[in-house]
């Protein structure tokens, strides 16, 4: 812990029994990547309390989103009404997760 290996401890929690066991993948691109498009994007995001994790990433789009929602029609709702709401997409690919074989 003193030499900065160890950066916190954790629970895990179960999704499904959270009911939020559906889990979807999303690449997102923007329309502009400046910095300052950037940091609004980041900031926006993070006030998404489904959005699991959000990484920019290096490629054919800027980011990679994991959504936890209830079902399909949740995750419609929260697509609809917050993600493409989001400032600077210009497109987003969902892909439903059927199976995590790892997850960490």
């Amino acid at each position: 812990e003193r030499a900065g290996f160890i950066t916190g401890y954790r629970a895990v929690l179960n999704k499904d029994q959270l009911g939020l066991g559906h889990l979807t993948v999303m690449q997102v691109s923007l329309s502009a990547t400046a910095a300052t498009s950037l940091d609004v994007f980041n900031a926006a995001v993070n006030r998404i309390p489904e959005v699991e994790s959000c990484l920019m990433v290096a490629g054919s789009f800027d980011y990679l989103l994991t959504v936890r929602t209830r079902d399909i029609a949740h995750f419609r709702e929260v697509l609809g009404e917050k993600i493409n709401k989001l400032p600077g997409i210009q497109q987003t690919n969902s892909f439903a997760v059927m199976e995590v074989v790892k997850g960490t």
